[in-house]
């Protein structure tokens, strides 16, 4: 099935000949971990009998998860030196 159907349609849409079952497991990995799926509902869904299968076979976060994910550390580091920042502009003007 795979080699008939699978393979044929990830070639016929450009994606070249390594599209097969596991490209599917490891795209639903991805949208389980995007969703925020604790890591041992992630395993279970998965059927994996180790936490740790889950995790470095299938540990590929999305793009936009890790900006996600980045961004909210900037924005932890930066915090405190924003408000620092906009109480020394509100003691020069005297006012907020």
């Amino acid at each position: 099935m795979q080699q008939d159907y699978v393979r044929t349609a990830g070639i016929k849409a450009g994606l070249g000949d390594g599209i097969g079952w596991h490209t599917f497991r490891h795209t639903y990995r991805s949208w389980l971990d995007a969703s925020g799926a604790p890591i041992g509902v992630q395993q279970k869904l998965m059927r994996h009998a180790q936490v740790s299968t889950t995790m470095d076979v299938y540990g590929n976060a999305l793009m936009e998860s890790k900006r996600a994910a980045n961004s909210k550390v900037v924005q932890m580091t930066l915090a405190p030196v924003l408000k620092a920042a906009q109480q020394e502009r509100c003691a020069l003007a005297k006012s907020c």
